[in-house]
């Protein structure tokens, strides 16, 4: 048996063999791009603006500078002469007539919470003009110089449009009169220092002497539950910053301990309650022992008794 080798012919010879001629698609040129979102600039006009950049920066370096000079000297001359100053007063002068005329001049300022400060003083811290624009006004710098206010502790300044200013106060509680070497002063529950001004108003308050304004606070509460002891007493003594004497208003002496002074708040009140001991020539009372009470009399003359048997 005979193997055959079968030769295949190429389609260009049966292309051939048929006669017909291949015929060649012409290719589309596409068109020429052109730039999109940019605007040709004028060749003209690039040319021009190189040359005179080119002429200023390099060429004429004493040119530039010169106009400088003469552009600084010329500004100089205008705020000297104030014209300037002048232009911006009379368009702030405009502007604030045409706010005005618009309805945005401050018209009324509405006060609340202020008591003991009078109006005058608010007013004047504010620093605010009637008919001033209501937009140019500082509030925060106008809160501010409120809070200096001697009793102002707080202080809330707001716009209200189209004309009106709100200022709601809120001032200091006053705690008690201090009276120290420098002069007697209104002072809050912390100790902290009010006024020095309007002491007659404040005569009502508990008097605290010495350097215990800061320390006040829990004597005078103790003393505000014992109330036939609390309207005996004229003052509250600080000694050596650390414990208290009691000046009644009969001139009496009350010396307490430095520990353990609030049971006796409640002897001392047995004593002047129970035992009438201020109906007794006594111009000290001296509470510092545990054991036994010390008498001073007015004469000079000392006694003590012990503990629960004070006549």
């Amino acid at each position: 048996m005979r193997s055959l080798r079968i030769e295949r012919k190429s389609r260009r010879g049966r292309v051939a063999q048929s006669g017909r001629k291949a015929q060649r698609v012409p290719r589309s040129v596409a068109p020429p791009s052109k730039p999109f979102g940019k605007r040709r600039s004028s060749h003209f006009a690039t040319r021009a603006w190189h040359t005179v950049r080119a002429g200023i920066a390099i060429r004429r370096p004493m040119l530039v500078l010169a106009l400088c000079v003469i552009g600084a000297a010329l500004l100089a001359a205008l705020f000297v002469s104030g014209s300037v100053g002048r232009t911006f007063a009379r368009m702030r002068t405009t502007y604030v007539a045409l706010v005005d005329d618009a309805g945005f001049g401050i018209s009324q300022v509405h006060l609340a919470g202020n008591r003991r400060v009078p109006p005058e003083a608010i007013l004047a811290a504010l620093g605010f003009e009637l008919g001033q624009s209501i937009f140019t006004v500082d509030i925060q710098a106008a809160r501010q110089r409120l809070e200096k206010l001697d009793w102002v502790a707080s202080a809330d300044v707001q716009r209200r449009y189209p004309d009106d200013i709100s200022v709601r106060i809120v001032e200091k509680l006053p705690f008690a009169l201090w009276q120290s070497p420098g002069g007697v002063y209104v002072v809050e529950r912390n100790g902290k220092v009010i006024t020095a001004n309007g002491i007659g108003e404040s005569q009502h308050l508990p008097l605290l002497l010495g350097d215990g304004g800061s320390s006040a606070a829990d004597i005078v509460d103790a003393v505000a539950q014992h109330r036939s002891l609390e309207a005996r007493v004229r003052a509250y003594q600080r000694v050596s910053e650390r414990r208290w004497n009691l000046i009644l208003d009969d001139g009496v002496l009350v010396k307490l301990p430095e520990l353990g002074w609030q049971k006796e708040l409640d002897a001392l009140e047995q004593l002047i309650v129970d035992k009438g001991i201020l109906e007794r020539d006594v111009s000290e009372i001296d509470l510092r022992s545990p054991t036994q009470y010390f008498f001073v009399l007015r004469s000079g003359e000392r006694k003590n008794e012990p503990r629960g048997n004070a006549a």
